[in-house]
């Protein structure tokens, strides 16, 4: 009987481990789309371009999982979903990553990208707030202690740039960027419950599939067809953003999800932005600042303590 106890709390520990680095690692690649954003616009697109070409090359992909997941279901290996299943489904992937972008993109409009970053990265500490709120969900001390560090050191990063925002429409995109940080806090916490039903390769497979015919719907309705001709960069630009910052992340974040919850996942997020940082002065030769440095290391203490071995339980 032990064996089998110290068996099961071994497969356990594994899987948290395997979700704490699914959930890292996909955090800094899809975090990594700020580089790739940053080369694809030096073509004079603009963000309905750029986020339609994103997600017209990310399609196949989500197609074929779906795919797959629908010929699963018709064999009778995993549940038909529900009505209900599947209009939650098509609400999700029109939330999380159409709307979500949508007024991202519009904030940014009025606010620098310092700013912009330094907003959405509320998302963490909004999904445990609102899954405390939602699900009666209590706030543990790890939780408090690991957020604290973690925005203390982003805003050790980023207050810099909140000081040289001034103007009347910074209040306006302040709260698209707001809205656009709550909407995907609202996503990962209904799509943490729904993961345990569908299960999260389905969930995202038919989100996304949703949310890239959104994006292609719009593009067609802004810009007529002959905008699908682009510079052969933005094509191989898009590529690697459809496939390294949206594609891979999005499955890992969501199997995350699955296996540690999306308080602790998002929370985990927090590497991503701040990899931004190296990945910049890598690629786009953008100097790193102590300060910055110093932020870093508050971040990474945030997440050494939310993710540091808890005391064993005894009695």
């Amino acid at each position: 009987m032990n064996r089998l106890q110290e068996h099961l709390q071994s497969s356990r520990q594994a899987q948290i481990a395997a979700g704490y680095a699914m959930a890292g690692l996909g955090a800094v690649l899809f975090s990594a789309k700020a580089i790739v954003v940053k080369f694809t616009y030096r073509y004079g697109i603009d963000a309905v371009t750029l986020i339609a070409f994103r997600m017209m090359f990310a399609m196949p992909f989500f197609a074929a999982v779906a795919w797959w997941q629908a010929r699963r279901a018709a064999r009778g290996e995993i549940p038909v979903l529900t009505w209900r299943e599947r209009i939650t489904l098509i609400l999700l992937g029109l939330l999380g990553y159409y709307l979500s972008s949508f007024l991202d993109f519009l904030g940014l409009r009025y606010v620098s990208a310092g700013l912009e970053r330094l907003i959405l990265f509320l998302s963490p500490s909004l999904v445990v707030l609102l899954s405390a709120w939602w699900f009666k969900r209590a706030v543990t001390r790890r939780q408090m202690l690991a957020m604290a560090l973690s925005y203390a050191g982003v805003v050790l990063v980023f207050a810099h740039d909140v000081g040289q925002n001034a103007g009347s429409d910074v209040l306006l995109g302040s709260l698209f960027v707001f809205g656009s940080a709550l909407s995907y806090s609202v996503y990962l916490i209904c799509s943490g419950e729904l993961v345990k039903r569908v299960g999260a390769t389905r969930l995202v497979a038919y989100a996304m599939l949703v949310s890239c015919v959104a994006c292609v719907i719009q593009f067609f309705l802004v810009h007529p067809p002959e905008v699908l001709i682009q510079p052969a960069g933005v094509y191989g630009y898009s590529l690697i953003h459809a496939t390294l910052n949206t594609v891979v992340p999005v499955f890992m974040l969501m199997w995350a999800v699955a296996l540690v919850g999306a308080p602790t996942a998002s929370l985990l997020g927090m590497l991503g932005p701040v990899s931004v940082l190296f990945l910049a002065a890598w690629f786009l030769d953008e100097p790193i600042t102590a300060w910055q440095l110093a932020g870093t290391a508050l971040v990474l203490s945030g997440v050494f303590v939310l993710t540091g071995r808890r005391p064993a339980q005894t009695g």
